[in-house]
């Protein structure tokens, strides 16, 4: 997919040399941080089913009870 921006022609200028310090195109590196942030969102999404999921468990712990310094044990 193609995506078209409008960016002032400094602002374009001054990316594409910090993209070339970071040996990339300025092309890869947008398209780097749209990856990064679309796997940012996945995985908030992931995390929000997890918790869903962990809060209509029916599993019975028992008596059992979180204890701080057995979870520091080394």
């Amino acid at each position: 997919m193609n995506i078209t921006l409008s960016i002032d022609e400094q602002v374009a200028q001054r990316a594409r040399e910090a993209a070339q310090k970071m040996g990339k195109s300025l092309n890869q590196v947008v398209r780097d941080y749209l990856e990064q942030l679309a796997g940012s969102a996945r995985r908030g999404q992931q995390w929000a089913q997890f918790e869903q999921r962990c809060l209509e468990s029916q599993v019975q712990l028992g008596d059992w009870r979180f204890n701080r310094d057995e979870a520091n044990e080394r």
